[in-house]
């Protein structure tokens, strides 16, 4: 940077007298918002202003942090964009999902860039947390925010990347617990991203020595887990034909010390069953056709047909007819404990068994009905009811970890003998009664 030195940049920071700007205020932006707001000024910006009014009574609308989280910070919540002017350090943290199509969708990051490019001044510096392919910075929105700014690249303004690893949930690796990559589009850029971020994260920084590498590293974070799970679902798969426990399979295979200890599942959420997809995406655009990874993209996204198509198979061979049954699914997030709703593959299999016309009652702790009916058109239940032919425990909520098989047996119908598909492995399976089934993935 020409204009300014890195260190006096940041000492202008450090001194309030430059603000910081954080752009989307979901699980990722306002732990990481109130997290500059103990040693800087913030600027925190929402689209929805319903959101912002929750914020500004110190309420956390994603329900991971506490109100305590709110107090004493130097935060300014806003719906209002004029505001980010105020604000020449910018960060982005808006949702990267995927369309019906599963191409990337980049309408919510290039929509907050043409938001913060209206708000540029020179000097500004621009730093992504969203997941992207490699490239998408610097290609797709640079120049937006040079349309909009009327501002040059490089010489006006700059940009950084440094990929959120945020793990909802997760009340011991918080945001500033977690090491941080940092890249900027210049070595001066770089320096002030990393004293922005490494004086408030304690774990650490790694400096990325583009922001390609950098981005390119977030997207694999994920590929890499989303190729594991696939693995050890194909296994499941397998080992169901085969009439072997996969659990039993793992547990063994486990004692090896280099064996690596993955579960098989349904795959949602808005990272792992994602970030793939933008990885495929810019693959092709370059001329490549990627097998390892579409392949364990195929093999996730077909397990919620699978476990739906077991269910109706031991339903009949139980000869229950699937257009008289009932079945209770508990658990709608896309993981244990917390609220998000969004990409959970729960629904997938709720879908898929109402294919088979059965009838499905969902229920969930934590998830918001209203969301639900609008995001899935699906009716939640408030309280499980009674006389279910089967019950599937989807999701770890500590509620349900809790629970003995006494519980789901006094669900079931009377005189059947229980169904009980536990998709978490959370029941011992010797605890079954003759006739039970505990089935598991």
């Amino acid at each position: 940077m020409t204009q300014i030195s890195p260190i006096d940049r940041l000492a202008a920071y450090t001194s309030h007298s430059e603000a910081i700007s954080v752009i989307g205020l979901g699980y990722v932006g306002l732990p990481l918002a109130l997290l500059l707001a103990n040693k800087y000024r913030v600027i925190g910006f929402d689209i929805s202003s319903e959101r912002v009014k929750l914020m500004q009574q110190g309420s956390d609308p994603s329900k991971e942090l506490a109100n305590e989280a709110f107090c004493s910070k130097n935060i300014e919540f806003t719906a209002d964009p004029s505001r980010l002017r105020d604000a020449s350090f910018h960060i982005v943290a808006v949702p990267t999902p995927i369309n019906a199509s599963r191409e990337p969708n980049l309408k919510p990051l290039l929509g907050a860039s043409e938001t913060v490019g209206k708000a540029l001044k020179k000097g500004d510096i621009v730093v992504y947390e969203s997941t992207v392919y490699p490239g998408c910075t610097e290609e797709d929105c640079v120049p937006v925010l040079e349309r909009e700014s009327g501002l040059t690249f490089g010489e006006d303004f700059f940009a950084g990347y440094s990929p959120e690893r945020i793990n909802p949930g997760d009340k011991v690796h918080t945001v500033d617990k977690i090491l941080k990559i940092v890249a900027g589009s210049d070595p001066d850029t770089t320096e002030v991203v990393a004293g922005i971020y490494g004086s408030v994260v304690t774990a650490g920084l790694h400096r990325a020595p583009s922001i390609k590498v950098a981005e390119a590293a977030k997207v694999i974070e994920n590929a890499q887990r989303d190729l594991n799970i696939s693995f050890v679902n194909e296994l499941s798969i397998i080992f169901k034909k085969l009439g072997i426990d996969t659990q039993e399979v793992l547990t063994a295979a486990g004692t090896k010390w280099n064996f690596l200890k993955f579960q098989p599942g349904l795959v949602g959420g808005h990272c792992i069953s994602v970030d793939p997809y933008y990885l495929l995406h810019k693959a092709k655009q370059v001329g490549y056709e990627p097998e390892v990874i579409a392949s364990g993209r195929r093999v996730n996204d077909g397990m919620p047909a699978f476990i739906a198509k077991e269910l109706t198979q031991l339903l009949l061979q139980r000869n229950i007819n699937p257009k008289q049954a009932k079945v209770l699914v508990m658990g709608a997030t896309f993981k244990e404990n917390v609220a998000d709703i969004r990409n959970s593959k729960i629904f997938d299999v709720v879908n898929e068994l109402m294919n088979y016309f059965i009838n499905v009652h969902l229920v969930d702790p934590y998830a918001n009905p209203n969301e639900v009916a609008r995001e899935y058109r699906i009716s939640m239940q408030d309280e499980p009811g009674k006389s279910y032919d089967a019950v599937i425990v989807a999701v770890a909520h500590r509620e349900y970890c809790d629970r003995d098989l006494d519980y789901f047996r006094d669900l079931s119908k009377p005189g059947q003998d229980l169904i009980l598909f536990d998709l978490k492995a959370l029941f011992d399976r010797n605890d079954a009664r003759k006739g039970e089934v505990i089935w598991r993935l």
